[in-house]
Protein backbone atom coordinates (compact mmCIF):
# COMPACT_ATOMS: atom_id res chain seq x y z
CA UNK A 1 0.00 0.00 0.00
CA UNK A 2 1.32 3.68 -1.07
CA UNK A 3 0.41 6.56 1.52
CA UNK A 4 1.07 10.71 1.08
CA UNK A 5 3.34 11.63 3.24
CA UNK A 6 4.98 15.30 3.90
CA UNK A 7 8.78 15.49 5.05
CA UNK A 8 9.89 17.29 7.34
CA UNK A 9 13.45 18.28 7.37
CA UNK A 10 14.91 18.46 10.86
CA UNK A 11 17.88 20.52 11.88
CA UNK A 12 20.27 19.87 15.22
CA UNK A 13 18.69 20.59 18.55
CA UNK A 14 18.85 19.26 21.70
CA UNK A 15 16.43 18.05 24.58
CA UNK A 16 17.14 18.78 27.88
CA UNK A 17 16.32 17.67 31.48
CA UNK A 18 14.58 20.55 33.75
CA UNK A 19 18.07 19.91 35.71
CA UNK A 20 20.44 20.57 32.84
CA UNK A 21 17.99 23.41 31.07
CA UNK A 22 18.18 25.14 34.88
CA UNK A 23 22.26 24.92 35.03
CA UNK A 24 22.33 26.48 31.56
CA UNK A 25 19.95 29.02 31.98
CA UNK A 26 18.56 31.69 34.12
CA UNK A 27 14.50 32.44 32.96
CA UNK A 28 12.20 29.97 32.22
CA UNK A 29 11.72 28.01 28.72
CA UNK A 30 9.69 29.80 26.31
CA UNK A 31 8.13 28.78 23.44
CA UNK A 32 9.19 30.10 20.12
CA UNK A 33 6.99 27.83 17.82
CA UNK A 34 4.75 24.93 18.12
CA UNK A 35 5.79 21.71 15.97
CA UNK A 36 2.98 19.13 14.94
CA UNK A 37 3.75 16.75 17.25
CA UNK A 38 1.15 17.85 19.63
CA UNK A 39 2.50 19.72 23.20
CA UNK A 40 6.17 19.76 21.63
CA UNK A 41 8.16 23.14 20.53
CA UNK A 42 11.33 25.08 19.64
CA UNK A 43 11.94 26.98 22.74
CA UNK A 44 13.51 30.59 22.34
CA UNK A 45 16.82 29.20 23.29
CA UNK A 46 20.17 28.32 21.76
CA UNK A 47 23.16 26.77 23.19
CA UNK A 48 26.72 25.76 21.80
CA UNK A 49 27.79 22.79 21.59
CA UNK A 50 31.31 21.31 21.65
CA UNK A 51 33.94 18.65 21.36
CA UNK A 52 37.39 20.15 22.44
CA UNK A 53 37.75 23.28 20.35
CA UNK A 54 35.43 22.24 17.76
CA UNK A 55 32.16 23.64 18.19
CA UNK A 56 28.66 24.65 16.76
CA UNK A 57 27.04 27.76 17.78
CA UNK A 58 22.67 28.59 17.74
CA UNK A 59 21.81 25.03 18.66
CA UNK A 60 17.47 25.02 19.28
CA UNK A 61 16.34 24.00 22.37
CA UNK A 62 13.21 21.78 22.02
CA UNK A 63 10.60 21.28 24.71
CA UNK A 64 8.87 20.26 26.54
CA UNK A 65 11.60 18.79 28.94
CA UNK A 66 12.11 14.90 29.27
CA UNK A 67 13.62 12.55 31.57
CA UNK A 68 16.89 12.35 29.47
CA UNK A 69 19.29 14.26 27.58
CA UNK A 70 19.20 14.09 24.16
CA UNK A 71 21.77 16.25 21.30
CA UNK A 72 20.45 15.53 17.58
CA UNK A 73 23.11 16.04 15.10
CA UNK A 74 23.89 15.36 11.07
CA UNK A 75 26.67 12.85 10.40
CA UNK A 76 28.22 16.59 8.55
CA UNK A 77 27.97 18.15 12.18
CA UNK A 78 29.42 15.20 14.03
CA UNK A 79 32.25 15.07 11.25
CA UNK A 80 32.70 19.13 11.95
CA UNK A 81 33.10 18.10 16.22
CA UNK A 82 35.47 15.38 15.52
CA UNK A 83 32.85 12.72 16.61
CA UNK A 84 31.35 9.34 15.08
CA UNK A 85 27.88 8.70 17.22
CA UNK A 86 25.76 6.14 16.87
CA UNK A 87 22.14 6.30 14.56
CA UNK A 88 19.46 5.71 17.38
CA UNK A 89 15.54 5.55 17.52
CA UNK A 90 14.66 8.78 19.70
CA UNK A 91 15.46 8.21 23.41
CA UNK A 92 17.63 5.18 22.70
CA UNK A 93 21.04 6.38 23.97
CA UNK A 94 22.76 3.54 24.17
CA UNK A 95 26.19 4.15 23.17
CA UNK A 96 25.61 7.62 22.44
CA UNK A 97 28.89 10.19 23.15
CA UNK A 98 29.43 12.37 25.56
CA UNK A 99 28.96 16.26 24.45
CA UNK A 100 29.38 19.65 25.71
CA UNK A 101 26.74 21.98 26.22
CA UNK A 102 27.55 25.83 26.48
CA UNK A 103 25.71 28.89 27.32
CA UNK A 104 26.56 32.43 28.65
CA UNK A 105 25.52 31.45 32.15
CA UNK A 106 27.21 27.89 32.33
CA UNK A 107 29.23 24.77 30.45
CA UNK A 108 27.81 21.26 31.05
CA UNK A 109 28.95 17.90 30.00
CA UNK A 110 26.19 15.15 29.01
CA UNK A 111 25.81 11.64 27.38
CA UNK A 112 23.10 11.66 24.90
CA UNK A 113 24.88 12.59 21.42
CA UNK A 114 23.21 10.96 18.55
CA UNK A 115 22.26 11.01 14.63
CA UNK A 116 18.26 10.59 14.69
CA UNK A 117 17.37 7.49 12.73
CA UNK A 118 14.74 8.78 10.06
CA UNK A 119 11.33 7.96 11.19
CA UNK A 120 7.71 8.20 10.31
CA UNK A 121 5.68 10.21 13.39
CA UNK A 122 2.18 8.45 13.21
CA UNK A 123 -0.74 8.10 15.84
CA UNK A 124 -1.80 4.97 16.91
CA UNK A 125 -5.41 5.26 15.34
CA UNK A 126 -3.90 5.51 11.81
CA UNK A 127 -1.04 3.23 12.23
CA UNK A 128 -3.94 0.46 12.74
CA UNK A 129 -5.61 1.85 9.59
CA UNK A 130 -2.03 1.58 7.88
CA UNK A 131 -1.69 -1.86 9.13
CA UNK A 132 1.49 -1.02 10.86
CA UNK A 133 3.14 -0.66 14.49
CA UNK A 134 5.51 0.88 16.66
CA UNK A 135 8.99 -0.22 15.15
CA UNK A 136 8.26 -1.40 11.72
CA UNK A 137 10.24 0.05 9.04
CA UNK A 138 8.50 1.59 5.77
CA UNK A 139 10.38 2.25 2.47
CA UNK A 140 9.83 6.39 1.28
CA UNK A 141 10.04 7.05 -2.30
CA UNK A 142 11.40 10.31 -2.79
CA UNK A 143 10.63 11.71 -6.75
CA UNK A 144 12.70 14.65 -8.12
CA UNK A 145 16.42 15.11 -9.95
CA UNK A 146 17.45 12.92 -7.38
CA UNK A 147 14.83 9.83 -6.50
CA UNK A 148 15.27 7.14 -4.88
CA UNK A 149 13.87 4.58 -2.15
CA UNK A 150 15.03 5.53 2.01
CA UNK A 151 14.07 3.17 4.74
CA UNK A 152 12.39 4.17 7.47
CA UNK A 153 10.73 3.77 10.98
CA UNK A 154 7.54 3.93 12.30
CA UNK A 155 7.54 5.88 15.85
CA UNK A 156 4.07 5.13 16.91
CA UNK A 157 2.42 7.97 19.81
CA UNK A 158 -0.47 9.38 21.39
CA UNK A 159 0.57 12.78 19.70
CA UNK A 160 1.61 11.46 16.47
CA UNK A 161 1.36 13.80 14.13
CA UNK A 162 1.84 11.96 10.44
CA UNK A 163 4.53 13.25 9.03
CA UNK A 164 8.08 12.07 7.88
CA UNK A 165 10.94 13.40 9.74
CA UNK A 166 14.60 13.16 8.43
CA UNK A 167 17.64 15.07 8.86
CA UNK A 168 19.72 17.88 7.03
CA UNK A 169 22.05 14.82 5.43
CA UNK A 170 19.50 13.25 4.18
CA UNK A 171 17.43 15.69 2.70
CA UNK A 172 20.69 17.45 0.71
CA UNK A 173 21.06 14.28 -0.51
CA UNK A 174 17.76 13.39 -2.42
CA UNK A 175 17.31 17.62 -2.85
CA UNK A 176 14.43 17.49 -0.36
CA UNK A 177 13.00 20.52 0.85
CA UNK A 178 10.94 20.64 4.20
CA UNK A 179 7.29 20.22 3.75
CA UNK A 180 8.15 18.35 0.50
CA UNK A 181 5.75 15.42 -0.55
CA UNK A 182 7.13 11.81 -0.88
CA UNK A 183 5.40 8.26 -0.53
CA UNK A 184 5.16 6.13 2.00
CA UNK A 185 5.22 2.56 1.14
CA UNK A 186 4.22 -0.13 3.32
CA UNK A 187 6.00 -3.63 2.76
Amino acid sequence: MEYKIKARVSNRHVHLTKEVYDKLFDDEIEVRNYLNQEGEFASTKTLTISSGNKKIENVRVLGPFRPYNQIEVSKLDARNLGLNPPVRRSGDLDDSLDITLETPKDKVTVKGLIIANRHVHINAKNASNYGIKDGDMVNIQIGGEKKGIIEAMVKVSDNGYYELHLDTDDANAFLLNDNDEVTMIVK
